[in-house]
């Protein structure tokens, strides 16, 4: 029976990376006669179950409904998977499929829009491209993203994470830093794939945080554990308004009705990026015990650690 099994097997992965759910689903069933304890059959089957009514309903919607719709599925659809015993090798060619529709829905909406609708087209087709494991075509059109809107912490986020995973090292942790640095909150981390960013996440993680405060600190963290450790030096408008910047966030922490459990993490990056401007650009060292001091009244464990 075991021949008989891979050889379906093989058949509804297949189906899968072609994005014919349904008929996987099919055939997965009819397998189910050969050994219905199999649990590679058992989860291709429950992967099936969760996408087969979705994919059908998809010639109903609009292209970018389509592509929108299958991209939001695959989140709640990775998060859902994680918590069983899962079969990477399911994952890999539903993956396939999945994204090979959601591109093709998306490479059939004209171009029209602002500019921030285009960027947005471009970063969404580049991060079919980088799941499907085209990472020189996801990378021209995240480019062309970055183009268009320079300041999206999700366009950075995604060119950081193709880098990491052609092995560039040195660009990814550039960009994963600014990423995180202009708007941690905006960068959707559940479509992250490289080990660099993904280790990271995960001893983050594993200290409690969850949602927009896991966000907030995971570039804390990824200075204190040396991942955001390759920088650039901040021109000197910037430096002016990440002193306001601080100033402000400073202030918004006074008043007891904001959330303090995100403030802290953000100034917490501010200061770091405010010493390391300060030590390249030799003001002295009493404007960088000004910044430490204030990050040890914020959080001293973190203050420990960063000066150990």
């Amino acid at each position: 029976m075991g021949v008989k099994i891979d050889e379906e097997l093989t058949k509804a992965y297949k189906l899968l990376e072609e994005g014919n759910v349904a008929q996987a689903q099919e055939l997965l069933a009819g397998a189910f006669g050969y050994d219905f304890d199999d649990p590679e059959i058992t989860f291709a089957h429950w992967c099936c179950s969760y996408w087969g009514d979705f994919t059908r309903a998809l010639p109903r919607m609009e292209a970018y409904e389509q592509g929108d719709g299958l991209i939001a599925r695959w989140k709640s659809f990775k998060q859902d998977y994680e918590k069983k015993d899962f079969q990477q090798k399911t994952i890999w060619a539903l993956q396939k499929g999945i994204f090979s529709l959601a591109l093709e829905a998306y490479q059939s909406v004209k171009e029209e829009g602002n500019a921030s609708q285009r960027a947005d087209l471009f970063r969404k087709e580049g991060l079919c491209y980088k799941k499907l494991g085209k990472y020189e075509s996801a990378l021209n059109l995240l480019t062309e993203a970055y183009r268009i809107s320079p300041q999206s912490a999700a366009i950075l986020a995604e060119m950081a994470d193709c880098f990491a995973l052609c092995g560039e090292d040195k660009n990814a942790k550039v960009l994963f830093r600014e990423a995180f640095f202009i708007d941690a909150e905006r960068i959707e981390i559940d479509y992250l794939d490289s080990e660099l960013i993904c280790c990271l996440i995960r001893r983050v993680m594993e200290k409690g945080y969850t949602g927009p405060a896991l966000l907030d600190w995971i570039p804390v963290y990824g200075v204190l554990y040396g991942v955001f450790n390759v920088k650039r030096e901040l021109r000197v408008q910037e430096a002016g308004k990440l002193r306001q910047d601080i100033f402000a966030r400073e202030n918004e922490l006074k008043d007891p009705s904001n959330k303090a459990e995100l403030l802290v993490p953000k100034l917490i990056n501010m200061y770091f990026w405010l010493i390391d401007h300060y030590a390249r650009s030799n003001e002295g060292n009493e404007k960088i015990k000004e910044c430490l001091l204030q990050i040890r009244v914020h959080d001293e464990n973190i203050y420990r650690l960063y000066t150990k």
